[in-house]
């Protein structure tokens, strides 16, 4: 089965998207430190914090497209500023299921770097992501967004329909680097627990 056509409606400043003529609806998925803890290096930083309350990381507005071959998905994530220890606030980052499948993002507001690692664990790609940045995810590599400034990151991204997500591997090894504070900007460590 395919889509049909429609649109919607995008507010650039926030990275909200609306439902718009003949849309199927849109979906806002959240997630806060405490669905993300283990990704987080510094442990005695993620229980500070969530002593305080729970911090939104970020949220994701997905528009429900057929999972076919042939369809785009397409969202925007909005990455919230602020940091765990030294380590800024991120995405989960994910490969996709269909590992043959690429994936394009376009910075829309905010600063950050989009860290990028192949399937042997090796970083070979930290994007800058700034507005107007166009990011090319290839397929095969695992992507994570970091926000590295003080505003809201917003990403529209657009992928295959039938691309998927695997967060299950990421969760099991972790990334291989680390992005975290220094001074003004940001830094990559090695990541000691990665496996």
């Amino acid at each position: 089965m395919t889509g049909i056509p429609f649109a919607n409606l995008l507010e650039p400043g926030t990275g909200i998207l609306g439902a718009g003529t003949g849309s199927p609806g849109v979906q806002r998925v959240t997630r806060h430190l405490s669905e993300l803890r283990e990704a987080f290096r510094d442990q005695a930083a993620v229980e500070r914090l969530l002593a305080e309350g729970d911090p939104l990381l970020y949220e994701v507005y997905n528009v429900p497209v057929p999972e076919d071959p042939g369809e785009l998905q397409h969202c925007t994530s909005v990455i919230q500023p602020g940091a765990v220890g030294e380590e800024f606030f991120m995405t989960a980052g994910h490969f996709h299921a269909r590992l043959a499948t690429a994936e394009v993002y376009l910075c829309l507001r905010g600063r950050g770097v989009l860290l990028m690692q192949d399937r042997a664990g090796e970083v070979v790609a930290v994007l800058e992501l700034f507005p107007g940045a166009v990011s090319y995810i290839p397929p095969e590599w695992a992507h994570r967004s970091v926000n590295t400034g003080p505003e809201p990151l917003v990403l529209f991204c657009v992928y295959p329909g039938d691309a998927g997500h695997d967060y299950g591997t990421l969760r099991e090894k972790g990334f291989a680097k680390l992005v975290l504070r220094d001074g003004g900007s940001y830094r990559l460590a090695d990541n000691p627990a990665y496996r």
